[in-house]
């Protein structure tokens, strides 16, 4: 049967803005659409025409490798004399763990969705949002942390830099400010995606890793009595190997910071080009080089990971990386100037601020991406949240918040940050079990059900040791979660249909209607025989004054998943009993449906349609409550108000009567 497609009708052009508020609102149509983005994971590019998979992983690179700014001397805190083998395990639980749970979110979201998408399939009405918004609070922890102890850890090399250190000695919050503020600036202004400068940045970022890692090696390796020390002091703290492996796995959640970067690989997959026959609906090559580029990410840090943990932990006194001492934050760096000289170390602390500083950026790219793809959707977000430059400022202000409560210390976001990173890893192993299992492959379910039990297990245990970043986690999520119900409150009564397409059979209502008076009357469907219609008629001829000869269609909406926000709206036309004719529609919400399909009406035939209703019996603020949670209550006023907000015009406005 042959349909006709509109779009949802127009609504009233708004009175011009101020200069300010157009530049704030610049782009605020396209967000959210697929377009309109900015930074780094910014819009995917065009079929065919993407970027090799080495490149784009750069791109993950920014947030993954510049965590060996920090890692080393987080793990040396944690582990002491351990470290090198506690990073082992980390190594182990990212080849044996997270690589494979990515690989797979990769198959299943090849879109650059993550696994937020994938578990967002598996729960409908008010309980996936409110699931989806919990794991969107811990992403923007995630996320945010990343920001604020990036700028954290690139104001420490700053300001232990012995060319600088006298001059900005005790500067390194208000530096760590200034660098949180000048992100905020350059995305206030416009971020371009740059994939060649996060090529440059972490090839030149490598490259001098490479050296000093050879350098302490090379140290380690001429001064044997280093590996005898270390080794003598490791076997007097711990009995056996056994009891060493044992303190290692307890301490491990602590490392977990070095499992960032899977999210943010999976979320770059738009970019990767893939092979000319892809398609969106299985984009085969674009999947096959996303895991090249998530194993080549993961095997290369996994290897400076163990070696610089190694020689950290043997080169560097201990008292050096507690707070105050030379290595804190920046232990690599310390190797550098110790053993390359001022110079090289110099030019190594300017990269390495470098890379951290451009991964804050990745993570704001990545909050301006993801916060538009779900919380405009679920009509939880204010208009201008659509908007690049708003956001980047509320960004910028919780950024300054968190700088201030954790003072700008390194170590003291690294649980809140861990917290982040574990839960989201958590999250896609458990979506990649569900996948799995519904596929019936059983030995991987049972695989990634293994590695879920691990994931969550150190999660756990993090959050029982760090409960910092819980508590930041839990104030993003009530955050969210408020500013979303409020903001669903005040669009609960907008013109929600995007669009609105009628079958045959009801256009043919809508066109005979028009000739004479148009009047709907919206029945809520009950046993649909033909006293139902009968009755219906009767009443609404009675409690309003109808003459006879007039004759009606009925409307009948059935609400689908009342959580939703924005759909089409589909309007399918029939005739029962052989006289009644019918027009029925599914939907979120009954008021905003019929609201739409009257103006759209009106539109299409140029008469004003009239509705009939009754009033709906129970208490307003007990029926305000069903229209907001389930999308029916007292139809008729809030018909009458989102008609009202559509149409200011009184006399192009549907007319609603209600007996």
């Amino acid at each position: 049967m042959a349909t006709t497609e509109h779009p949802a009708p127009s609504r009233p052009e708004p009175t011009p803005p101020s200069r300010l508020r157009a530049w704030m609102l610049e782009g605020l149509t396209d967000m959210g659409k697929g377009g309109g983005h900015t930074g780094p994971h910014a819009e995917p590019e065009p079929p065919h025409r993407g970027q090799r998979w080495w490149r784009v992983m750069c791109l993950t690179g920014v947030d993954y490798f510049s965590t060996l700014g920090y890692q080393p001397g987080i793990a040396a805190l944690a582990a002491g004399l351990l470290s090198p083998v506690a990073t082992i395990v980390l190594v182990v639980v990212t080849l044996a763990g997270a690589l494979p749970v990515y690989r797979r979110v990769a198959e299943e979201s090849p879109h650059g969705e993550g696994s937020i998408a994938m578990l967002e399939r598996l729960l409908s009405f008010w309980q996936g949002k409110l699931f989806v918004l919990t794991l969107l609070g811990f992403a923007a922890t995630d996320f945010l942390i990343t920001i604020t102890l990036s700028a954290a850890d690139a104001s420490t090399h700053l300001v232990e830099n012995p060319h600088l250190t006298l001059v900005l000695h005790d500067r390194q919050m208000l530096i760590t400010l200034v660098l949180v503020a000048l992100l905020g600036a350059v995305f206030l202004k416009g971020f371009m995606e740059a994939i060649g400068v996060a090529v440059a940045l972490v090839g030149a970022y490598l490259a001098l890793n490479v050296v000093v890692v050879a350098a302490g090696l090379y140290h380690v390796i001429t001064a044997g009595h280093v590996v005898t020390d270390w080794s003598s002091a490791l076997t007097t703290q711990h009995s056996n190997v056994f009891a060493m492996i044992g303190v290692a796995l307890l301490v491990f959640p602590k490392l977990a910071l070095g499992l960032s970067g899977f999210e943010t690989g999976v979320a770059v997959m738009p970019h990767v080009k893939g092979d000319p026959d892809d398609t969106e609906a299985r984009p085969t090559g674009r999947i096959r080089d996303t895991k090249k580029l998530l194993t080549t990410a993961a095997l290369i840090m996994s290897v400076f990971l163990i070696t610089t943990s190694f020689i950290t932990t043997l080169l560097i006194p201990e008292k050096e990386f507690e707070a105050g001492g030379q290595a804190n934050g920046r232990a690599l760096a310390y190797l550098a100037h110790e053993y390359l000289g001022n110079t090289f170390g110099t030019v190594y602390d300017a990269s390495t601020i470098a890379i951290l500083w451009f991964a804050g950026a990745s993570a704001m790219a990545g909050l301006l991406n993801l916060m538009p793809r779900y919380l405009p959707r679920y009509g939880m977000a204010p208009h201008w949240a659509r908007a690049v430059r708003p956001m980047v400022i509320v960004f910028t202000l919780i950024a300054f918040l968190v700088t201030w409560i954790f003072d700008a210390d390194v170590n003291a976001q690294g649980g809140a940050y861990a917290t982040g990173v574990l839960v989201l890893i958590s999250s896609a192993a458990i979506a990649v079990t569900i996948a799995a299992r519904k596929a019936r492959q059983r030995n991987w379910t049972i695989a990634f059900a293994v590695i879920s039990a691990v994931f969550l297990y150190t999660t756990v245990l993090n959050v029982i040791e760090r409960p910092d970043g819980v508590k930041i986690g839990a104030c993003f999520i009530a955050g969210i979660i408020l500013v979303s119900l409020l903001s669903r409150l005040a669009r609960a009564f907008e013109l929600r249909v995007t669009s609105v397409t009628l079958d045959d059979m009801a256009q043919r209502f809508v066109r005979d209607t028009a000739s004479r008076r148009m009047r709907f009357i919206a029945n809520e469907p009950d046993r649909r025989d033909i006293a139902e219609y009968r009755d219906k008629i009767d009443q609404i001829r009675h409690d309003n004054d109808v003459p006879g000869q007039e004759d009606f269609v009925f409307v009948e909406v059935t609400v689908t998943d009342p959580s939703e926000f924005e759909a089409g709206l589909t309007v399918r036309g029939e005739v029962l009993h052989g006289r009644y004719r019918v027009l029925t529609l599914e939907s979120s919400s009954i008021p905003n449906a019929l609201a739409a399909l009257l103006l759209h009406a009106r539109d299409s035939t140029g008469c004003t349609p009239h509705i009939y209703f009754e009033w709906t019996e129970g208490g307003p603020f007990a029926n305000f409550l069903r229209f907001f949670l389930f999308g029916q209550g007292e139809v008729a006023p809030v018909t009458r108000e989102v008609l009202r907000e559509a149409e200011p015009d009184r006399k192009r406005r549907p007319k609603v009567h209600v007996g």
